[in-house]
């Protein structure tokens, strides 16, 4: 893996990034913030999983997803069941009706734990659904988009219709999902508490080293040629179709990465907030994931990941400081930044950083300079 050169897999400013962001959630933020908001950083975090998606499925593929709650569910759901019947053993659910299955089942008279949950009670099984069916899935939705050249606002708004029934069906099957309290009181991994100190800070840690890993893997994408003929399709589709590539897998293969990432964000959701609900599937918490791209940048993969946490930051400030009209704080963020800075946030600093760089030397130089030299540079300037 090439770091330095015309070739590298990072560019220098790019590696400059990605170190400084590596040290701010590895060794800065765990040293400065307590365990309740570190793991409310940890929240947020997740989110970034599904922006570096999307800025291959949209800012580079060209393909709008407002479905992207879709995968974040999934996977989250698919963590939750495994960690629900764990928390269901017959010796903690001996007071119900029937022991030994989840209490929302037991509620709704089920007799019996439903053929789909039995594969959960694997964890190996389980962590490789957590990419594998929200992948499949979207497989199943773009190749039938796809492959008919559906796409553009049409694309968006069908994924929009999928969230919707799923977050209507999870609902409205209370007895198998939860309904809409969704799959709650999560308790152990293994055995292991998931609602300790140490654990909140042992997940957080897991959950870094996954995102840096998105980060690179993501990044290796973009910097191949792959990258390069998804850019080129965004910009001339039928120009790369008469080429002679298969403009439909491309797209596919761009709407599944983001998938699968999404899905790692559900399952570390889950995991670090304990819980997991229809309220996460259905068309709001998808916009907000566009916008959480948008204003970090859908061109940037540490932009994105900037933008997931600058708006969850304000979004949890407005909504301290102003329950009432935090929604509206919200979106005028998104109105300002979206028409201010097109690019967001990354583009702003793409602009300005060599500008300020080259300020900065200045000074710097000019700090340094001895009244002497001064002196000297006058009379030659005479």
């Amino acid at each position: 893996m090439k770091l330095r050169g015309d070739n590298a897999l990072f560019r220098r400013s790019e590696l400059l990034g990605l170190l400084v962001f590596a040290t701010l959630i590895l060794v800065v933020l765990p040293a400065a913030l307590d365990i309740f908001r570190l793991n409310l950083v940890g929240k947020y975090l997740t989110y970034a999983f599904v922006t570096i998606g999307l800025v291959v499925c949209w800012g580079y593929a060209g393909i709008l997803s407002l479905g992207q709650g879709i995968f974040f569910g999934l996977g989250g759901y698919c963590m939750a069941m495994f960690l629900k019947l764990e928390a269901s053993s017959v010796e903690n659910t001996k007071i119900q009706s029937t022991p030994g299955i989840p209490d929302f089942m037991d509620w709704n008279q089920l007799t019996a734990l439903p053929w789909f949950w039995k594969p959960f009670e694997n964890l190996g099984v389980t962590l490789a659904a957590v990419v594998l069916v929200p992948t499949l899935f979207a497989f199943i939705i773009g190749a039938a988009m796809f492959k008919r050249r559906v796409g553009g606002v049409y694309f968006a708004i069908i994924t929009q219709a999928v969230a919707l029934i799923l977050t209507i069906l999870i609902v409205g099957q209370q007895g198998y999902t939860g309904g809409i309290n969704g799959i709650t009181d999560l308790r152990t991994l293994k055995g292991w508490d998931i609602r300790s100190d140490g654990a909140k800070l042992t997940l957080y840690y897991v959950e870094c080293g996954l995102l840096l890993a998105a980060i690179v893997a993501t990044q290796l994408v973009t910097r191949s040629k792959l990258g390069r003929i998804l850019v080129a399709m965004r910009d001339k589709e039928d120009r790369v179709r008469f080429s002679g590539y298969s403009v439909s897998s491309f797209k596919i293969f761009a709407f599944c990465f983001a998938a699968a990432l999404a899905a790692l964000g559900g399952a570390m959701f889950t995991l670090q907030v304990g819980f997991m609900s229809p309220s996460f599937v259905g068309i709001v918490p998808s916009i907000e994931m566009v916008i959480y791209t948008a204003v970090g940048g859908r061109s940037s993969i540490l932009g994105s990941v900037c933008g997931a946490l600058l708006v969850n930051f304000a979004k949890t400030r407005l909504s301290e400081s102003f329950p009432e009209l935090w929604l509206f704080g919200l979106g005028a963020l998104f109105i300002i930044v979206v028409l201010s800075f097109p690019e967001g946030l990354a583009g702003v600093y793409r602009s300005s950083a060599p500008r300020l760089a080259r300020s900065f030397v200045a000074k710097l130089r000019a700090l340094w300079r001895t009244p002497m030299t001064r002196s000297l540079d006058h009379e030659l300037a005479e």
